[in-house]
């Protein structure tokens, strides 16, 4: 295995899953999940999802070592509770969004007793759905105070926040990178990063890539969720199914920053063997790895700045696809 990579699994996705009109596979324990990730090659890490799926530390941390299984991240869900249906940082009730806060900091409580040295959160019930439904300017206020708390709180154990474009409202406050970038600027605390979804990025029309190099450029830590879609809706298939071109420059501006991080697999395998699943997300993401090592980036580069992209396209399909 290429040891300049690391691949996880959000440990959610391993067990019952559904959509509108169906279910999918079935319900495991927790155990269960880490004894299949265990057995599962390309993959060392788990993602878990506090408050729902993990609560005690002292047994995660058991079956952590039990089955040498690392924690990339602890998922905090401030979506699910009836309070925060309208939202739940943003949420005009100061109660409201000192709930979804107190989520937050004791996520990163039971981080720190696990052993996690993340929380990642996508705040997914902020944001709306019609014109003049919103003050956009109070909103943007509650983010920043909200995240801004709950942010300054344990910063050794750094807050990433999640974008999406939309789900479960019609558009998140959060949409895009740069915003998020915004969002961060304002709120002043260097510890604090984003979460890239390749997924969310493709199907909000921006460009994964480009994304990395945002955050890069501007010094702000980033962690990475890996899947794929048609660029209409956030379907989390299997990396490279889609956008295969796409996802290798995305590892390889990930190499160019020299990401030593996670890359964790947010997919879901719906209709395909969860294992096999991701396994492939873990095998993919590693060839293209081992790929790119064997060109050396900086070719890449120095192809890149000729500005010559019928050039570029051949040393891609001789280099790349061996073709």
């Amino acid at each position: 295995m290429n040891k300049n990579i690391k691949n996880a699994v959000i440990t959610s996705f391993l067990g019952k899953t559904q959509d509108r009109f169906h279910e999918y596979n079935e319900e495991k324990t927790l155990e269960e999940k880490f004894e299949m990730i265990s057995e599962m090659e390309y993959i060392e890490g788990a993602e878990v999802v506090y408050p729902y799926e993990v609560k005690n530390p002292e047994l995660l941390k058991k079956l952590m070592a039990e089955y040498q299984v690392e924690i990339a991240a602890v998922n905090v869900n401030v979506k699910a509770e009836p309070e925060f249906l309208n939202g739940g940082l943003t949420a005009p009730k100061k109660e409201i969004r000192d709930k979804a806060v107190r989520f937050i900091k004791e996520a990163k409580d039971f981080a720190k007793e696990a052993g996690a040295d993340k929380v990642t959160c996508c705040p997914l019930a902020d944001g709306y759905e019609f014109s003049f439904q919103t003050d956009y300017a109070r909103a943007w206020q509650h983010l920043v105070e909200t995240f801004g708390e709950a942010g300054s709180y344990l910063k050794e154990i750094p807050l990433f926040i999640e974008y999406k474009p939309s789900e479960t409202r019609g558009r998140c406050y959060l949409d895009n990178a740069s915003k998020t970038i915004c969002l961060l600027n304002n709120i002043g605390i260097k510890e604090m990063g984003v979460t890239v979804d390749f997924g969310h990025s493709i199907y909000g029309d921006e460009n994964p890539a480009e994304a990395i190099t945002l955050l890069a450029e501007n010094d702000i830590p980033y962690y990475i969720h890996i899947n794929d879609n048609d660029g209409k809706w956030d379907w989390d298939y299997f990396v490279g199914t889609k956008h295969m071109l796409s996802y290798i420059e995305f590892i390889y501006y990930l190499k160019k920053y020299n990401y030593s991080d996670y890359l964790t697999s947010d997919t879901s395998p719906t209709r395909w063997d969860i294992k096999k699943t991701f396994e492939i997300n873990g095998k993919m993401t590693e060839k293209i790895y081992q790929k790119l090592d064997n060109i050396d980036i900086q070719k890449i580069k120095k192809q890149i700045d000729k500005e010559d992209y019928l050039e570029t396209w051949e040393f891609i399909c001789e280099n790349i696809f061996n073709f």
